[in-house]
């Protein structure tokens, strides 16, 4: 099954290579570009694939059991809906896998040069490669489990809540809202993905189904959905779940700086104590909202206030280093 289906991803994207791409590209003489703008197809190509997928599942899901009606098309749904092509369509995650690959690439072989095998969790579990379903599984666990952290310390750490408040200052959430995020801390997730993709030893053909699976997931906990999964609830994230975790007044504040972290598997945070099962649909957004404060509602707007709260963040921290008394 996923043979066939990386078959046929590699079909389309070759086609629309050489029936778009690659004559635009020999048209303005950029032929030392070819290999890149393969590379540029398959991501954009698997961007549409993803969206369009997204938008099929979760939009009829929204239709039918909405938390609150008429979230369809509003002005802050259509900014999301912005970030997502932007997000998406870009797909800065396999990009940046991309890069660090063939980056690192030079340094790997002078590794294996020297007696030095990189590490692969492939080598240490061969089934890894021979059974495709487990591997797939496999990847998305380790990875999911690492997104919970990069999580969790998105609120704990206080300059970075300042990228990732542009993400929780949606107060009218849909599927869409998933890609509301700060281009630097979109960036920050992207480096931090593709580090332990390629320190664990992923193969470069598996990462994009990999982030596909786990992007649809994040998508689907943030639909206008109200749908808390039933007895999987113990295990998948669920709207429902990752809605308690947008509430004001507890998905930042509760149970220091948030609860109900994970991506896909909710057992990381029954793990680590920070699930919060409760059986509820609260408003979203950040608790100084209510008191006016302006996070921004268009896509420039929502970038440069937090590029202004990080530079004042950052002001307070080393203002703070500063003024402590030398050690004598």
């Amino acid at each position: 099954m996923l043979d066939t289906l990386e078959s046929w991803f590699t079909e389309l994207v070759s086609w629309v290579h050489a029936t778009l791409v690659s004559p635009a590209v020999y048209s303005l003489g950029l032929m030392s570009w070819s290999e890149w703008a393969y590379d540029a197809t398959a991501f954009f190509v698997g961007g549409v694939l993803l969206v369009a997928f997204t938008t099929l599942v979760c939009l009829p899901l929204e239709q039918w059991r909405p938390v609150e009606p008429g979230r369809t098309l509003t002005a802050d749904v259509r900014t999301d809906i912005g970030y997502t092509l932007i997000t998406k369509l870009g797909i800065l995650p396999l990009f940046t896998f991309a890069a660090l690959y063939w980056l690192l690439r030079p340094v790997e072989g002078w590794a294996r040069l020297h007696g030095f095998a990189p590490f692969s969790l492939e080598d240490a579990w061969p089934a890894l490669a021979t059974t495709p379903g487990v591997s797939l599984l496999f990847y998305v666990l380790v990875l999911d489990f690492t997104e919970y952290w990069r999580h969790r310390w998105q609120h704990r750490i206080e300059w970075w809540w300042q990228l990732h408040a542009v993400h929780h200052s949606q107060q009218q959430m849909t599927f869409w809202t998933d890609d509301r995020v700060h281009l630097l801390d979109d960036l920050i997730a992207a480096l931090w993905m593709a580090a332990v993709a390629l320190t664990i030893g992923m193969p470069p053909e598996q990462f994009p189904l990999v982030f596909a699976v786990l992007r649809f997931m994040e998508s689907l906990s943030h639909a206008n959905l109200r749908w808390n999964f039933g007895p999987l609830k113990r295990l998948l994230i669920s709207p429902q779940f990752h809605r308690v975790h947008h509430g004001i007044g507890v998905g930042h504040e509760g149970r220091r700086y948030g609860v109900n972290f994970g991506v896909t598997f909710s057992v990381w945070d029954q793990l680590f104590r920070t699930a919060d099962f409760r059986d509820e649909y609260p408003a979203t957004g950040i608790r100084d909202q209510l008191d006016g404060r302006n996070y921004g509602h268009g896509f420039w707007e929502t970038q440069w206030l937090g590029f202004i709260r990080l530079a004042q963040s950052l002001g307070t921290l080393l203002g703070r280093s500063s003024s402590r008394p030398s050690a004598r």
